[in-house]
């Protein structure tokens, strides 16, 4: 075991790791600057363990009936008998008819969908390569792949929706959401989200060819999401380009490489051991627990609640620090340079003269306070 493993160990404590996946790999980007997040993931921390402990509500989540609704929908898109899923892909990808093959790696080894991951994934590797280098009949869809990505020096396994070969020999991942396109229209900041997610398939099916001396290239940037249209579950097809999450993720993940000198922030012997007892029941003081989180430089933003368990601690922290973070991208942008909420209180009422390079800010400010103060005047 190497020292940066036997490190984060230390980090976790005893209990298993958790391993990443495509969600989890999307959630680290929308918010790339937060140390804490990065160790805890990087270490495969159970974030909803330590919420849970310290007594946290929960991020906002689909509800079942969502999440009811959209395996139905992905299982009426991928039902062979159906059959709607190749010609989605023949439209989308101009994929002549003769190209319409398909294979289900889900039910590789038996029929109800439970092939193991270690299986589904040398399998799915050996219809890849073997399209790829031309030694196999290219399967238009693979159905349910798995696909392993290296994230901070080891191996995540990713199960795409599905993989399309097109006959230019370009490898197109295929993903099936359930979030509608009203009018032509998808909600953009769905559609963003799903395109981070696929950029992890796409890094991951780029690592397997260049793993055999192939080009990168041979998997397209393009991205198809299958979606229902409108109001019903008739579902339509439509190619996004996703090559700015894919770089915006090559980013993050060429950024955790930088474990060793996070973690040489930390005090030794830092953990997040909950200490559970014989029954389970973790028994480290809360108290403990917090003083160790906060070792580890939060950045919280509003959308953290949105993705990450433990965004009702970061919120308080910020809160309690005056962090100027805690109010949203729009104002800690448009106050770029001021911290804290205290600071820019002062230079609104004039109790502080700003510094150089602050003083638009400052008249803002000022200028904001005289409007607030005039309509609470008119309001009484």
């Amino acid at each position: 075991m190497s020292s940066l493993d036997t490190r984060l160990r230390v980090l976790r404590g005893p209990a298993p790791p958790l391993p990443h996946n495509a969600r989890t790999l999307a959630a680290l980007t929308t918010n790339p600057n937060c140390d804490r997040r990065a160790l805890l993931d990087a270490a495969g921390i159970d974030k909803a363990a330590l919420a849970t402990h310290l007594d946290l509500p929960q991020p906002l989540r689909k509800s079942q009936l969502a999440l009811d609704y959209g395996i139905a929908f992905e299982r009426q898109v991928t039902d062979p008998e159906r059959g709607a899923l190749a010609p989605l892909l023949r439209q989308a990808l101009q994929l002549p008819l003769h190209q319409a093959s398909y294979k289900d790696i889900n039910n590789l080894a038996t029929d109800d969908g439970t092939s193991p991951l270690g299986l589904r994934r040398a399998y799915t590797s050996s219809c890849i390569l073997g399209a790829a280098e031309h030694r196999s009949e290219p399967h238009t869809l693979l159905d349910h792949p798995v696909l392993t990505l290296t994230v901070a020096g080891h191996q995540t396994y990713l199960e795409p929706d599905a993989i399309a070969f097109h006959h230019d020999d370009v490898f197109h991942i295929v993903e099936i959401k359930s979030f509608p396109v009203i009018h032509g229209r998808p909600d953009p900041l769905k559609v963003a989200a799903s395109l981070t997610q696929a950029a992890a398939y796409i890094l991951a099916l780029r690592e397997l060819l260049t793993g055999r001396n192939l080009s990168a290239a041979r998997v397209s940037d393009t991205v198809i999401l299958i979606n229902p249209r409108n109001f019903t579950r008739q579902p339509t097809a439509t190619p996004y380009n996703a090559a700015p999450q894919i770089k915006h993720l090559s980013r993050h993940l060429a950024r955790l490489h930088r474990l060793p000198d996070l973690l040489d922030t930390l005090p030794d012997g830092t953990t997040c051991d909950l200490a559970p007892g014989p029954d389970g029941t973790p028994t480290r003081p809360r108290d403990e627990l917090i003083a160790t989180l906060a070792t580890m430089k939060p950045h919280y933003t509003p959308d953290c609640r949105h993705h990450c368990d433990l965004a009702a601690h970061c919120r308080t922290e910020a809160r309690n620090r005056g962090s100027i973070g805690a109010l949203g991208p729009t104002v800690r942008d448009d106050l770029a340079g001021i911290d804290t909420i205290h600071t820019a209180l002062d230079l609104a009422d004039g109790r502080i003269r700003p510094s150089p390079g602050n003083e638009d800010i400052a008249h803002a400010l000022r200028h904001a306070q005289r409007i607030h103060e005039t309509l609470r005047k008119d309001s009484t």
